[in-house]
């Protein structure tokens, strides 16, 4: 089994929340949620000129400037619900904020510009420490990339995917590898100094060696932090859908992938660049603290269709829906779909699965304290197996993969939901 991967892009909250499962709910409003601190917004801006092969984000195409004004106004109307509600519930003032999709970057730059400050002017942002957008390399701009650096974003998180054109093909990504070193260099002219580039290994008809030339292209770029994901043939994307029909030629085997992914680990951390979670590196400092948030099973709340929450247990996603999110929006409703409320031992068990995706893996005491058990009483049989079998290792107080556990971590990860339900 190959290691797990985030769905290809480096927000977990832009996908849908988790299908229901125990614990679901068949009404919700905000009057259920408890008092607490929400540190991170999410915004997911729908909008594509074209839908890659791979991804299974909510985004739509073919979408005129008038739908795009509309989609804005929503989203505000939406933020300012939250700071409307009553004085029990949950305060938004967030730490670090993320704008993924889609291509955020494809609203004209008026509209993102009012997205911006129209935020601002309803959420607190004074303790915002960190401010991402996603941005097309097709679609960097200098005006649009000095006016997000203007307006307090300090952060770009780039697609590369590939920097071999017949890859990025059959990724069906439309922009070509010098794009992504321009776009680059326009970032930086703008002021940013934190750049992210996404890669994905394990594409058909890749090997070791374009997948290190790959990894050379982007090392040339010095940006402060590198994903990279394989591939996930996720259901119902056309590159599933071909791989079913046994259209795709040379899908890459497991054992290469797994052989993809140990190489990056050599090669990246040789260049500085630190593993900190499962897919994702950092020059020292660069971890990305909004993705650490999730990982660490914090408040988030999602603006935006498909967009997830999470609040101390409650989590939901919107409508995956541009028009039904709109209609929901537009009679102040809570646009939420598959609603759950986490028992306190699956949201343990699911914080023990986020943590062990990070190069520290589960703090013992941290884990106490958040989820008031003790992980060696909870798991005893559990980590005893794990280790005698050489998937995990005890560092002090931490538990976490081994060499051995990282090539199947998401099975790994799964004992700690075992028998939840």
């Amino acid at each position: 089994m190959p290691p797990v991967s985030l769905p290809l892009a480096e927000s977990p909250a832009g996908t849908g929340a988790p299908a229901p499962a125990a614990g679901s709910v068949d009404s919700f409003n905000v009057a259920d949620l408890p008092p607490a601190r929400v540190d991170a917004l999410y915004v997911h801006v729908p909008f594509c000129f074209h839908k890659c092969h791979y991804c299974d984000f909510y985004s739509i195409t073919r979408q005129s400037e008038e739908r795009m004004r509309r989609f804005v106004d929503r989203v505000l109307v939406e933020a300012a619900g939250w700071q409307s509600r009553s004085a029990g519930a949950p305060t938004v003032t967030p730490e670090t904020i993320f704008f993924g999709g889609g291509t955020p970057s494809l609203l004209p730059l008026d509209q993102m510009e009012r997205l911006l400050v129209g935020l601002r002017r309803v959420f607190d942002l004074s303790s915002v420490t960190e401010w991402t957008v996603e941005v097309n390399p097709a679609t960097g701009r200098p005006d649009y990339c000095q006016m997000l650096r203007d307006h307090g974003v300090d952060r770009i998180s780039m697609g590369a995917q590939s920097f071999d054109p017949a890859e990025l093909k059959v990724l069906e990504r439309h922009h070509c590898p010098d794009d992504v070193e321009r776009s680059v260099e326009i970032a930086r002219a703008a002021g940013f100094r934190r750049i992210n580039l996404d890669l994905i290994y394990a594409i058909p008809g890749q090997d070791l060696a374009s997948w290190d030339r790959s990894l050379a292209a982007a090392l040339r770029l010095a940006t402060s932090h590198l994903s990279c994901y394989g591939l996930t043939y996720e259901p119902n994307t056309p590159i599933a859908v071909r791989r079913r029909l046994g259209q795709l030629r040379g899908v890459v085997e497991e054992d290469a992938e797994l052989q993809m992914l140990r190489h990056t680990r050599r090669v990246l951390t040789d260049a500085g660049l630190q593993a900190y979670e499962i897919s994702n590196y950092a020059a020292p400092g660069e971890a990305c603290r909004h993705n650490l948030l999730y990982w660490n099973g914090g408040n988030y709340l999602g603006l935006g269709p498909s967009a997830a929450s999470h609040i101390l247990g409650w989590r939901w996603r919107n409508r995956p829906h541009l028009g039904e999110w709109e209609a929901a929006v537009d009679a102040g409703a809570l646009p939420a779909i598959d609603v759950e409320h986490l028992t306190p031992r699956r949201r343990a068990g699911e914080l023990a699965m986020l943590q062990l995706r990070l190069t520290s893996g589960i703090d013992l005491a941290d884990f106490s304290s958040r989820t008031g058990f003790d992980a060696d009483s909870l798991y005893a049989d559990r980590l005893a197996h794990l280790q005698r079998l050489g998937l995990i290792e005890r560092v002090g107080r931490s538990v976490r993969l081994t060499d051995s556990g990282l090539a199947v971590a998401d099975a790994v990860a799964s004992e700690f939901l075992a028998d939840i339900d």
